[in-house]
């Protein structure tokens, strides 16, 4: 996989540039000074990234990903991963049948559901899922492959289905790593 140069990437004029951050030449990225991006985050080939997107650092999008964020936005908070295939929606057409749909009908004769998305810290989102405008995943969360994400969830919850449901709790042992990983990062930085 070939990723942009330093100076392609800060060509692109993101709100905010972490360090050793990765994009794909093959990604495309839309309103990049809606966008910032933390340390260590990568966003692999054809992907879509669009509108009002916060990535924290260690976040990693998987190929053929879309992250549509559009005004109200999307978080990825610290150390979330969206999988092959992923959908993430923070604005939807009304499907009813009660209005017209598609960004070519001027919007007096549309509905559009807008609201902004929360991908909290440690959230693994597994291939082929949608998420829907609204949607909060607690810290911790795992959500199941091919699943259609409609409503929140709390933290340490793994998930799956369409729509999904709650299956179990998830362990937290991976906080222990991070501190290890943190800790490493930081000793590194300092010799």
């Amino acid at each position: 996989m070939a990723y942009l140069s330093q100076e392609a990437l800060e060509a692109m004029g993101f709100a905010y540039l972490g360090k050793n951050v990765r994009i794909s030449d093959k990604a495309s990225i839309y309103n990049a000074d809606q966008m910032r991006i933390g340390d260590n985050s990568r966003i692999d080939d054809f992907c879509v990234v669009s509108g009002k997107v916060e990535i924290g650092r260690n976040v990693h999008i998987a190929p053929l990903c879309l992250v549509a964020g559009g005004t109200p936005g999307i978080v990825f908070d610290d150390f979330s991963a969206l999988a092959y295939h992923g959908s993430v929606f923070a604005q939807s057409d009304d499907y009813s049948g009660a209005f017209l749909t598609n960004p070519t009908v001027p919007a007096r004769f549309t509905h559009v559901t807008r609201a902004a998305i929360r991908i909290g810290r440690h959230v693994l989102i597994a291939t082929n899922c949608t998420i829907c405008p609204g949607v909060e995943l607690g810290d911790g969360s795992a959500v199941g492959a091919c699943s259609l994400v409609m409503k929140s969830c709390p933290p340490w919850t793994i998930l799956a289905g369409s729509p999904a449901k709650k299956l179990k709790d998830r362990r937290q042992d991976m906080l222990k790593l991070e501190a290890e990983y943190l800790a490493s990062e930081t000793a590194s930085a300092e010799k």
